[in-house]
């Protein structure tokens, strides 16, 4: 897979479905933070839609994921995927403002001084 194409939501599904996916050690203490369990973390990948993508991202292209956990919670996850096409879970949270208005809106960014 060439990481600097845009990604496709197929392309999560597939990764999931076939287990090629992991959380860095970031998302797994974020995950365990917020309460998010793998089981959750799977349905929202294996469920979810691409909300925005970072292909220019310095660090390397990324895309954040929304989907809903089995209780009905939105969640975001940011992800990337390795040279080996493995899906990696950079963080996980749920948006709430003032950050982000709903799920998938921002609210408004402060203007730095």
């Amino acid at each position: 897979m060439d990481r600097r194409r845009n990604v496709k939501i197929h392309d999560i599904w597939n990764a999931v479905a076939a287990g090629r996916w992991a959380l860095t050690q970031h998302a797994r203490k974020r995950a365990g933070q917020r309460c998010i369990g793998d089981e959750a973390l799977m349905r929202v990948l294996a469920n979810g839609e691409i909300l925005e993508d970072y292909p220019e991202d310095p660090r390397g292209p990324s895309f954040l994921v929304l989907g809903y956990a089995g209780d009905g919670r939105p969640i975001h996850a940011v992800c990337a995927f390795d040279p080996g096409g493995t899906l990696l879970v950079i963080t996980v949270y749920e948006p709430v403002p003032p950050k982000w208005i709903n799920e998938r809106t921002r609210g408004p960014r402060k203007e730095v001084q």
